[in-house]
């Protein structure tokens, strides 16, 4: 499916995350969906983590007109098998680790054993100067929520803050490898470190807790990136304002996930855009709800309005699930592919 004449170069979204403006107006996206990447590519999905399938990945994302491409770097996973991924679950769903004995039984993953090599192999695929994206297995605060159960955690914090520490530093030290390694390769052109924080109204947990068990681990984890000379994306969901300060400080270069019913991209971008990239914003529940000709508008406003400044790049405030129609999608990322600086 032929959408633009485009060339893919990292170095439009690096200037984004510079807070530059880009040579053309540019995408971000933190991920899409399948049906949508076979109809980008022509092609029938390949079975999940194979290489064939990191390359059907590429070809989407290409043919759709951005400057990398999103993959996790191997087959990293904190989950034991005893629960399945659905679109909605509850956080308290999981309780792997309640005390001590627990936390002792529990067989944490070897990052040293998982397989990287997918990131070598596709190398020489990637087009014109594309570069790969790697995300994580879900973030710090996510992975200790899979394994206590949300409720349990806020318990735990109080009754035995000491267990809490370390089932975070076992979490975030694994992390922080798999995004070492990652690192070390010379497709990998940027770090997105994938972490939901917050509700609509608040953090999950305290910014005092966050600051404690938290942000270090991202701290060290962004810290790494920049000593690879890699920019780092910070993709979080919720109501964050007590906690930017924080996101800035620890270096981020971009912040993704943007909801209207919390702060509407054009206000964030206002606020925060001589602070840190902010990257798409456009609200999943508006591309749903809206006609094409509302979308193209907010999309060119916020494309004008930034065409200056730079720091932006155009893509949903999330992602885009399958529930989203392909014609809003494909109305969105064209206000960017028409546009011209």
């Amino acid at each position: 499916m032929k959408l633009h004449n485009r060339t893919p170069d990292i170095e439009n979204l690096y200037a984004v995350l510079r807070r530059e403006a880009p040579s053309r107006p540019t995408l971000f996206e933190l991920f899409m969906n399948d049906p949508l990447y076979e109809v980008l590519t022509g092609q029938k999905r390949p079975e999940p983590d194979t290489l064939e399938y990191l390359r059907f990945r590429i070809d989407a994302f290409a043919a759709a007109g951005y400057d990398y491409t999103t993959t996790n770097a191997c087959e990293l996973d904190f989950n034991p098998g005893k629960f399945i991924q659905k679109d909605t679950r509850s956080l308290n769903d999981s309780a792997f680790i309640t005390d001590e004995a627990s936390f002792e039984s529990f067989h944490w993953p070897d990052v040293e054993k998982c397989d990287f090599s997918a990131l070598e192999a596709v190398k020489d695929y990637l087009p014109g100067n594309m570069k790969l994206m790697v995300m994580g297995p879900s973030g710090v605060l996510e992975n200790v929520i899979d394994l206590v159960g949300y409720d349990n955690l806020c318990f735990m914090l109080y009754e035995d803050a000491d267990l809490v520490r370390e089932i975070f530093d076992n979490i975030g030290s694994r992390l922080l490898q798999y995004y070492k390694i990652a690192a070390e390769f010379d497709s990998v052109g940027l770090i997105m470190v994938n972490d939901d924080w917050g509700f609509n109204m608040q953090t999950l947990l305290s910014p005092k807790h966050m600051r404690e068990y938290v942000f270090p681990w991202h701290k060290k984890i962004v810290d790494m990136s920049h000593s690879h000379k890699l920019p780092v994306v910070l993709h979080s969901c919720g109501n964050l304002e007590a906690v930017i300060d924080d996101i800035v400080e620890m270096g981020y270069d971009g912040k993704h996930s943007y909801e209207d019913a919390i702060l509407p991209v054009e206000d964030a971008y206002e606020q925060w855009r001589d602070r840190i990239a902010i990257l798409g914003g456009i609200d999943v529940d508006y591309l749903i709800r809206r006609t094409s000709d509302e979308i193209t508008a907010r999309c060119r406003a916020m494309l004008e309005r930034t065409a200056q400044c730079g720091g932006w790049a155009l893509g949903t405030g999330n992602s885009v699930p399958e529930y989203i129609p392909q014609d809003k999608y494909f109305t969105m990322i064209k206000a960017a592919l028409d546009c011209a600086f």
